[in-house]
């Protein structure tokens, strides 16, 4: 099963209120999940990071025989650092990128990839839906 699964981390402040939001769809395009939560006041990068956590650990938890996740996210820095292609600095991020790390492990193939804003206004609208009713 090949799942393509878009992210969005969001913070009104920065650190300020923080939530998360995922969309996953299967191969046939077909939305199977979203979710979107309130993290409390965190950054920007936080919230990003912990949208791709949160969505590896529901794949982890629901679904047995997933043999690609193609990460789309309008986070250039998040898709670059989870590539390797750029540095993690941030101290504050490393046990939520450990974690991704983990369960990332079992996976053949995982690619992570930047996309304009525009093109990921599902993820978008889960976690501001989060943010908004808090």
């Amino acid at each position: 099963m090949i799942l393509s699964i878009y992210t969005d981390g969001a913070s009104r402040g920065n650190p300020g209120k923080a939530s998360y939001g995922f969309v996953i769809f299967n191969e046939d395009k077909k939305k199977i999940y979203e979710e979107g939560k309130y993290l409390g006041i965190k950054t920007n990068n936080f919230a990003e990071y912990t949208a791709v956590l949160k969505a590896l650990e529901y794949v982890k938890q629901n679904f047995s025989l997933v043999t690609e996740i193609k990460f789309l996210m309008d986070s250039k820095l998040v898709a670059e650092q989870l590539s390797g292609r750029y540095k993690i600095k941030s101290q504050n991020l490393i046990p939520v990128i450990s974690k991704i790390k983990i369960l990332i492990q079992s996976l053949k193939k995982i690619s992570y990839k930047h996309i304009p804003r525009l093109e990921n206004s599902l993820a978008d609208a889960e976690a501001n839906k989060a943010l908004d009713l808090t």
